[in-house]
């Protein structure tokens, strides 16, 4: 079983942020279980709490900028990645500004300040979400294909190719298995001088400089240009050279460095969709845009399967058998109507009843046409439900559990014989008094077939 993270002591940064300049910090603070990741703006009058969700996302056009009303706070993608190669689940983020400081254009000194910080385990279990089927987003237009497929572990593999000699094709990978801290968190971002002239001349990049960014020259530069470049950033343009198409402001980590920044954005953005992802990730020429969107799409995806069926193995062996299930209910043919309990917890429980031919009410239930009654299929649900409420009585044998009302009740589609009748029972409230409260949904496969609100009195037999 693995154990929910958070950090042992608080982090704290300051620096200039890449796109206003300003100096801001950043307070990475350990927080209770569950929270998951919260952005804090406390520079304004009444701070604002912005989860760390595609659901608030607000701006891609040069980073990854979240929101809610009037407060925003950009560049969080890098932070996140350093969260989320170092396996933190729980943190508060405090900022002093409008964005996470750029520091060296990539997640080092967050990743080595969360590993030389340590975390600790919270008394609360870390829980996955597979990607079950292959789920796609594609941009013709910026040249962008992603899927994600099944997978046990969570891999990622980017290809870039911007077709440019002085960049060429290059692959990324992730596992479980890499070293984030050596692999993946020194690598920076990077930029082509025409995009560098562009942001600058508009004024985008005011925090900017040639130490945090790789900068590749897909044309040749006269003296000129040269110098227009050591005015821009203050350097003497004695020590600015091109060297294999890369300006010579900072030396490179590993010859596919591009390739790992992109992967680190990657794993910075998919974390926004807020859930542990067991998938392999296939990415090709990724940025925010398409991260953030691919995020949504996945989300989506995950939120709709959350609330349909879940997928049972009805082969594994029964929490409950028959004759366990004998143990619990009162109930005996022709009245027990479930044949075992296959998953159960502390609130919801799952039951299985077969149905074959040979049931006794279809010897006059539409006998020619054979349909299992639909108050038959509550009644099931409800034993199911007994599963759940007696199997912490000591002395179950001594209780009945009887309707007090059933609400909301709907048959969506006929059963029967062959028919295997997934019942699941949820508790909408903790009991109280010997009541209960259960929400039952009934399934064959995914298909809904009947569900209702039901409430039952747990007595003790005279």
């Amino acid at each position: 079983m693995e154990y929910q993270t958070t950090l042992k002591k608080e982090i704290t940064k300051s620096g200039k942020g890449l796109h206003t300049g300003k100096q801001v910090s950043a307070t990475i603070k350990p927080t209770d279980p569950c929270n998951g990741i919260i952005f804090k703006r406390i520079d304004l009058e009444n701070p604002v709490e912005i989860p760390a969700s595609v659901d608030y996302v607000v701006d891609t056009s040069r980073s990854t900028t979240i929101g809610k009303g009037d407060a925003k706070i950009a560049t969080v993608e890098h932070l996140l990645s350093a969260l989320k190669g170092m396996k933190v689940d729980n943190a508060i983020v405090e900022v002093d500004g409008p964005e996470i400081p750029i520091l060296d254009g990539s997640a080092h000194v967050w990743a080595e300040e969360i590993r030389k910080t340590g975390i600790v385990e919270l008394p609360q279990e870390r829980t996955y979400t597979a990607i079950t089927e292959n789920i796609s987003y594609n941009s013709e237009q910026d040249g962008v294909e992603m899927i994600a497929v099944p997978s046990n572990d969570f891999k990622v593999t980017v290809v870039i190719d911007y077709k440019t000699q002085v960049l060429g094709e290059q692959i990324a990978q992730y596992s479980e298995k890499t070293d984030y801290t050596t692999e993946i968190a020194p690598c920076r971002t990077f930029v082509f001088i025409d995009e560098l002239e562009f942001l600058v001349a508009n004024n985008l990049i005011k925090g900017g400089d040639m130490d945090n960014a790789l900068v590749f020259v897909n044309k040749q530069l006269s003296a000129e240009q040269l110098q227009h470049l050591a005015q821009l950033f203050n350097k003497d343009i004695s020590k600015i050279k091109v060297e294999k198409g890369v300006l010579n402001n900072v030396k490179k980590h590993f010859d596919n460095e591009p390739a790992r920044h992109k992967l680190l954005d990657f794993l910075g953005d998919i974390s926004l969709v807020g859930q542990n992802l067991k998938g392999h990730f296939l990415i090709k020429c990724p940025g925010h845009t398409s991260n953030v969107a691919f995020a949504k799409l996945i989300k989506k995806h995950l939120d709709k399967v959350a609330k349909g069926p879940k997928q049972y193995d009805l082969n594994k062996e029964p929490v409950y058998d028959i004759l366990g299930i004998k143990k619990l209910l009162p109930h005996r043919y022709p009245f027990l109507l479930i044949d075992k309990i296959i998953d159960i917890g502390d609130d919801y429980v799952v039951g299985v009843k077969n149905v074959t031919t040979n049931e006794p009410f279809f010897q006059g239930h539409f006998p020619n046409q054979p349909v299992m009654p639909g108050v038959l299929q509550i009644e099931a649900m409800a034993q199911v439900g007994g599963v759940l409420v007696l199997k912490g009585v000591p002395d179950p044998e001594n209780y009945s559990t009887f309707f007090l009302t059933i609400d909301n009740v709907k048959f969506r589609k006929l059963v029967v014989p062959g028919d295997t009748l997934v019942l699941e029972l949820k508790l909408t409230e903790p009991m109280r008094r010997g009541i209960i409260k259960m929400q039952g949904r009934a399934y064959v496969g995914t298909t809904l077939v009947c569900e209702a609100l039901l409430m039952a009195q747990v007595s003790k037999r005279q």
